[in-house]
């Protein structure tokens, strides 16, 4: 097999049959002591696996999706009782009870009744009887895989009229706060960093206050046209 050092760029060779076969494994570049990742797997192999996974994937959203959708009426789903005309509603979505607590505390100062949802599935059911005004999310909320995240892609597949009227504020380590292009990327209102959780009001409430700048003149807009 040919080896190429993606760091140093230097090329070897080491004989097919001193590998190790159907394995994924890694060498030392004995010119910068870089690692290099070697998969002696098959192709078919690998695309099997990752067929399975993928398959795997897509059927745990088909059933959480399908129990939500398909149904019976239970009125202990809902989340509130009663809720006062013209009081705005939050849900929460963060299994950490001290990043919870923080959460909690400043979205309830902005105003807003709260509720918290125990699984993602808990969460879905939640909105199907109830449109909350935001959602507090985190992307790693009952998944280990934050691109994977079935409340973030329940709420990307809403009617955009519905959709448009949810403030969705994403929990996340990998995104810098109030980062615009990862927002749009994944469809939500706002980023806001662990490390900034601290300071989760103040920022909420900017993101609230431009949202609702943004959305006055998209309405305004709207009703001029005559589609409102």
């Amino acid at each position: 097999m040919n080896i190429v050092c993606k760091q140093c760029q230097g090329k070897f060779k080491i004989p097919d049959e001193k590998l190790p076969k159907d394995q994924t494994f890694s060498l030392t570049c004995p010119n910068c002591k870089n690692k290099i990742s070697i998969d002696t797997r098959s192709k078919n192999d690998s695309s099997s696996k990752d067929l399975k996974q993928e398959s795997a994937k897509t059927e745990t959203e088909k059933t959480i999706f399908d129990e939500v959708v398909s149904g019976a009426y239970d009125a202990s789903e809902k989340p509130f009782d009663f809720v006062e005309e013209g009081v705005e509603t939050a849900l929460l979505c963060e299994t950490d009870p001290a990043i919870l607590a923080k959460i909690k505390i400043a979205v309830e100062n902005m105003g807003y009744h709260t509720t918290e949802a125990q699984s993602a599935l808990d969460a879905l059911k939640q909105m199907r009887f109830h449109v909350f005004d935001m959602v507090v999310l985190n992307e790693k909320f009952d998944t280990e895989d934050p691109d994977n995240n079935n409340v973030l892609k329940y709420l990307q597949q809403m009617s955009m009229d519905i959709r448009r009227n949810i403030f969705v504020a994403l929990i996340t380590d990998r995104f810098r706060t109030m980062d615009n292009m990862a927002a749009f990327h994944k469809s939500i209102n706002m980023v806001i960093n662990l490390k900034n959780i601290n300071e989760i009001e103040k920022i909420l409430k900017s993101g609230v206050a431009d949202s609702a700048v943004f959305y006055r003149v998209f309405k305004e807009v709207l009703a001029k046209t005559g589609r409102l």
